[in-house]
């Protein structure tokens, strides 16, 4: 059974919600990353959004996503962008340990490098100090965080005109993935949210965690949790292992229009029903929809640092977050993962000559 522990939550990974498009082969390999903001008029505050970009040369190298536990992902802030322009990506991380924008810079900086310019807000409430199992449940704001981000971007003066007119769309990873199906048109069922842990049948660690924090879904105010947040600007949208699948309006992926890349990790009699996306993905009529045996949720991580699993286990963090599927590094499934989501994205937004 899929277990969360009440440091992980959600394992992140990224809405990654992401767009690309095939950029010229002599794309530059330098990425810059820079810190914008978005305002949330409906979480009342501002949103803090990295973006990572094809850069020249120029900036402070800085190590992003690095922790005892993960390994960094090196960047250069505030490098200037390379000229041209570039697809927009928006990427959805997800909640808990991993939870942050920078946890995702092993996705993020190869897109960069590929010529893609990577947005990714942090979703309040979700991670860090801050933490709060209510507003992580609350999962209907995501996708409008998302929305609010590319609203930013194309109003920040470093960005605007660097960005393909209409090259948008959605990369998320765990709740991410959630997020990157709900901006895409897929809907909340706001009863089986509020049920969501009546049991710990569906996810026991999440679950524990929302009742010792003393949140109770059925008292949350879900007025709001079954509305459409399809944001059209969005031409495709790519979910791996996309939770919680099972809180959605099934009927509502039927109504998806744009092309959906649906990923699980794991063996198909082994993921857990809460991300398994194989019966989502014949409901959902232009999706595809791919396994990859020998991961697992954790191969969502960064890269660990050795000793990693020992120190999370003296933390009493309770997940495997160094262990994949088997018989592979975690390097070699990263690099698999960043293969097909360059090759979704350049088979729905065509190479500009």
């Amino acid at each position: 059974m899929f277990s969360i522990s009440k440091h992980l939550c959600f394992l992140c990974t990224v809405a990654i919600s992401a767009v690309m498009m095939h950029h010229p082969a002599d794309a530059k390999d330098n990425v810059g990353v820079r810190q914008i903001v978005a305002r949330s008029t409906e979480r009342g505050s501002n949103l803090d959004v990295t973006v990572w970009y094809p850069a020249q040369l120029g900036g402070e190298q800085v190590m992003l996503g690095e922790s005892i536990f993960f390994v960094g992902t090196p960047a250069w802030r505030d490098a200037p962008i390379l000229e041209g322009k570039f697809p927009l990506v928006l990427l959805s991380h997800g909640a808990g340990l991993a939870g942050s924008p920078q946890a995702l810079s092993w996705i993020a900086t190869p897109l960069a490098q590929q010529g893609f310019v990577v947005a990714a807000p942090m979703h309040p409430g979700n991670s860090g100090r801050n933490r709060s199992a209510a507003e992580t449940m609350k999962i209907w704001l995501r996708p409008g965080d998302l929305t609010e981000t590319l609203d930013a971007m194309e109003r920040d003066s470093f960005f605007q005109e660097h960005l393909e007119q209409g090259n948008v769309g959605a990369l998320g990873l765990s709740m991410g993935g959630g997020t990157a199906l709900a901006i895409a048109g897929a809907r909340i069922n706001p009863n089986l949210l509020a049920g969501y842990c009546d049991t710990d049948a569906l996810n026991a660690s999440l679950c524990e965690w929302v009742r010792q924090s003393g949140a109770d879904l059925h008292a949350m105010n879900l007025q709001s949790a079954g509305r459409d947040n399809e944001d059209k600007r969005i031409r495709f949208a790519m979910a791996i292992d996309p939770a919680p699948i099972d809180v959605f309006e099934f009927k509502s992926f039927s109504g998806i229009s744009i092309p959906i890349e649906l990923i699980n990790l794991g063996r198909p009699n082994q993921i857990p029903p809460t991300l398994q996306a194989s019966e989502v993905a014949k409901s959902i009529p232009t999706a595809s929809y791919t396994t990859i045996r020998d991961a697992s949720h954790y191969s969502m991580f960064a890269e660990c640092n050795p000793g990693a699993s020992q120190i999370a286990e003296s933390e009493r963090i309770g997940d495997p977050i160094c262990m994949d599927g088997g018989g592979r590094s975690r390097s070699e499934l990263h690099a698999q993962l960043i293969d097909m989501v360059i090759a979704a994205f350049n088979r729905v937004l065509k190479a500009v000559p």
